[in-house]
């Protein structure tokens, strides 16, 4: 096959991976730039080091490093850091390959293939994770789920209480629940009464 054909194949499967399976099913139109960004430059400089005298070896360690490095402004969330790997793996194959065979194309789409299928909500169906500071000091931990699943409007998957304060009548819990069926696609929105990020961050 042409030296060309990796390349061509790593510009459709990212612009597949961004634009037909993350944006339709996550809606967050900010990560785009990073997700093409990261797939285009991992393309040009493993191809430029698959060319050189430095060996693809050190680059891939480079890449390795750069892979564990998490900004401090914002952490991504597990299905997030499974596109940005994605992204990687998609710009190695499509640039560390001298030249295109039926292998590295596969490898391309079993990639794209365990992206779409483990992500998929009837696989991983949708789920939210936020901190609450109630105006309540619960020790039980049946009401407590009981009054969560009041406040969110969906089933309670997992909780985990930070901090509960007896003296001013409060419990800082972390909750992960199902959000109803209406709310999937919009934003989640917490009153302003139910959390303060303010207070949350002092507490930690």
């Amino acid at each position: 096959m042409a030296p060309y054909v990796l390349p061509l194949a790593d510009l459709a499967g990212i612009t597949i991976l961004v634009f037909g399976l993350f944006l339709p099913r996550h809606r967050r139109p900010e990560l785009v730039v990073a997700f093409l960004t990261t797939n285009v430059g991992v393309l040009a400089v493993s191809a430029a080091l698959a060319s050189s005298t430095i060996g693809a070896g050190l680059g891939l360690g480079l890449f390795g490093i750069l892979s564990i490095i998490r900004l401090r402004s914002e952490e991504l969330s597990q299905h997030e850091v499974a596109y940005y790997f994605a992204a990687l793996a998609l710009g190695l194959l499509g640039g560390l390959s001298a030249g295109a065979d039926l292998v590295d194309l596969a490898l391309m789409a079993a990639v794209l293939a365990a992206v779409a299928i483990g992500d998929h909500p009837r696989v991983s169906p949708r789920t939210r994770s936020q901190q609450l500071l109630l105006d309540r000091a619960h020790t039980d931990e049946t009401a407590l789920r009981h009054h969560l699943e009041a406040l969110v409007g969906g089933p309670v998957l997992a909780t985990k209480v930070l901090r509960t304060d007896l003296v001013n009548d409060t419990t800082l819990v972390d909750v992960r629940y199902r959000p109803p069926a209406a709310a999937e696609t919009a934003p989640a929105v917490v009153p302003a009464e139910r959390f303060e990020p303010h207070r949350v961050e002092s507490l930690r």
